[in-house]
């Protein structure tokens, strides 16, 4: 199968230019062009990123984890900030300066450099090793089996608490078919000391909802007869699809959360997840994010508008929803005139903490962030970029991206590794974690820290270890990559 393992040229080609040429040029093709420095330093994160995922797409095997860092990179910090840069226009009213214009685009492509370095020790690392090295930690996790009656008992669990929920809950099932805003309204998400409790309460019901019907819907069978658990598969499986239609709807729910668990429903399907259906499915991913996630936030207020179309330029320059260069900006002057926090970086961690016991806990970044720019409206992203720099500057975001990149690319070969395991962490909890990285990365962390701990959690606390595993150093045949510049060492 040695043609397996070679990129098609022509695959890459298209993939190249599309991403590095006609969508930038979609995207700067407008009228009054500001040129300036800025501008052409986001080129070149324009090329990295469009060349490193060109790379992922047309890659012989399936790498969910770096697909859904470099799709964030490439949309959010490639494209939307060109589109700014080129109209002067951003979605919130400050404004920074040349100076820092250029330190924020240079902060970024540090932070793609980084990540590149990382996935390139990984992938040497894994070929110098040992084919009889013992399975390391990461495999020994990945490897790890659902265990139908402690899915069970979520399942059970679940439901039980949905009902306890949604009872409270005011206005019952009706609320969570009317808006985001009608549900804060309501008083179930308001502000003070409850709202953290309030959203905690909130994704303990919609998390574990969701993995109780990923878990029945992959299930292995028992070895010694599975009678009973496929009579409560059966049983299950409808109740608990209705729950996540209620709890996990795109109404009452951030859509990144709701694309998180649509897509890892779809890739865990053992069809899909093999390496064309995956190249043909990201590419139709990619294609959605483009056209149609700039009017998905629809169901996010009571008041809904007409949809007006607009071009890429208008919506990566107008919509809040790519505020991650800006917000870079804002944070690179924040420090500037406050100086560096590394205690910050204690407050993810530990964010189960309550003030009342740790008074000098840390703000979450978003907030602090819009508060010193002087907005009222506070719900802004962070994005993994300016929390690094944050807390350590340069050198905080090489050893965090460096870090991310290295455990990333990890986790894409033990992923394939494992493949073909049904029922195992490597098929349903990596999809879930690859696309969830779009909240991650984007932020704030402190505002994500409790679902992200939830949805790692909760899969180990239902799956049981496996008895035999594979070589944790089995070599993968190096793939023969067509040359594209810009990349930084990234496969």
């Amino acid at each position: 199968m040695r043609g397996a393992r070679v990129r098609s040229v022509a695959a890459v080609s298209l993939w190249t230019v599309t991403l590095i040429v006609l969508l930038p040029g979609l995207v700067l093709q407008s009228d009054g062009m500001r040129m300036s420095s800025a501008l052409l330093l986001q080129a070149v994160v324009v090329v990295h990123a469009g060349g490193a995922l060109a790379r992922v797409l047309t890659a012989p095997t399936v790498r969910l984890v770096g697909f859904g860092f470099w799709v964030f990179a490439y949309i959010w910090l490639g494209l939307a900030p060109l589109a700014m840069l080129a109209s002067d226009a951003y979605p919130w009213p400050y404004r920074a300066g040349e100076a820092t214009a250029c330190t924020a685009v240079a902060v970024i492509e540090l932070g793609l450099v980084a990540y590149s370095a990382g996935t390139a020790l990984a992938a040497h690392h894994r070929q110098a090793r040992a084919v009889t090295a013992p399975p390391g930690l990461l495999e020994r996790l990945l490897s790890r089996r659902l265990a139908p009656w402690r899915l069970l008992a979520l399942s059970g669990v679940a439901l039980a608490f949905a009902l306890l929920l949604i009872s409270r809950q005011p206005g019952r099932l009706s609320a969570y078919f009317t808006s985001r805003q009608a549900i804060t309204e309501a008083g179930a998400i308001g502000d003070g000391e409850g709202a953290f409790l309030q959203v905690l309460l909130s994704w303990s019901l919609s998390v574990p909802a969701f993995w109780a019907l990923l878990g029945l819907l992959h299930v292995p069978r028992l070895t010694g007869g599975d009678r009973w658990l496929r009579v409560l598969r059966r049983l299950l499986l409808p109740v608990l699809i209705v729950l996540n239609a209620v709890v996990n709807n795109p109404v009452s729910k951030p859509r990144f959360w709701v694309g998180t668990v649509v897509l890892t429903l779809l890739f865990t399907v053992p069809r899909l997840s093999r390496p064309r259906a995956f190249r043909i499915t990201a590419a139709a991913i990619v294609a959605a994010l483009l056209v149609v996630f700039p009017y998905s936030d629809y169901f996010r207020y009571s008041d809904r508008e007409e949809v007006a179309v607009t071009s890429l330029a208008a919506q990566f320059s107008t919509n809040g929803d790519y505020d991650a260069f800006q917000q870079v900006q804002t944070g690179i002057d924040f420090t500037r005139d406050n100086g560096f926090s590394p205690q910050d970086a204690l407050g993810p961690p530990l964010f189960m903490v309550p003030r009342s016991m740790w008074p000098e806990k840390p703000e979450d970044t978003g907030i602090r962030l819009a508060r010193y720019a002087g907005y009222e409206f506070r719900n802004l992203s962070a994005p993994l970029w300016i929390e690094s720099y944050l807390w350590a500057g340069p050198l905080g975001v090489v050893g965090v991206f460096c870090l991310l990149g290295s455990l990333g690319r990890r986790v894409d070969d033990v992923c394939h590794l494992l493949r073909g395991r049904s029922g195992s962490l490597a098929a349903l909890l990596v999809p879930a974690f690859a696309f969830y990285q779009l909240v991650f990365l984007r932020g704030s962390l402190l505002g994500i820290a409790g679902p992200l701990t939830l949805l790692l959690t909760v899969p180990l606390l239902i799956s049981t270890r496996t008895g035999r595993l594979p070589p944790a150093a089995k070599p993968i045949a190096p793939i023969r990559h067509t040359s594209i510049s810009g990349t930084g060492g990234h496969r």
